[in-house]
């Protein structure tokens, strides 16, 4: 089993800044890739990034490139993902998943809510 808890959510300002965190605890050497998620208010789930977990191999959604920036740290078993110049349209529930080569994603965090006023 791998858990997942994410962290650094909160109110900010369109242009600002976040930096939030996947902190993995348990099987965490199972782990393959780790992407991060977000659901904003009546939409679909949408793919924001994905970083290897034992490589620095990154993946970025259309809408985020060249703006967020995932990253892990091995040793503290975290994922982080700095998101920049933020848009009110980046408001939604973050979520941090894992996959253990599968093919999906098996684990998943419990959300961190960012929201960005105009």
């Amino acid at each position: 089993q791998v858990q997942l808890v994410e962290s650094g959510g909160g109110l900010v300002q369109a242009g600002g800044s976040l930096r939030l965190s996947c902190a993995a605890s348990g099987r965490t050497f199972s782990i393959y890739r780790t992407g991060w998620f977000r659901q904003g208010p009546g939409k679909e789930r949408e793919f924001v990034a994905a970083i290897r977990w034992n490589a620095d191999i990154t993946s970025y959604g259309d809408s985020v490139k060249g703006r967020f920036a995932i990253s892990r740290d091995i040793a503290k078993n975290t994922v982080y993902l700095q998101m920049n110049s933020l848009k009110p349209d980046d408001t939604a529930v973050y979520y941090c998943a894992a996959d253990r080569h599968t093919g999906r994603y098996e684990y998943w965090g419990q959300g961190t809510q960012v929201t960005v006023s105009s």
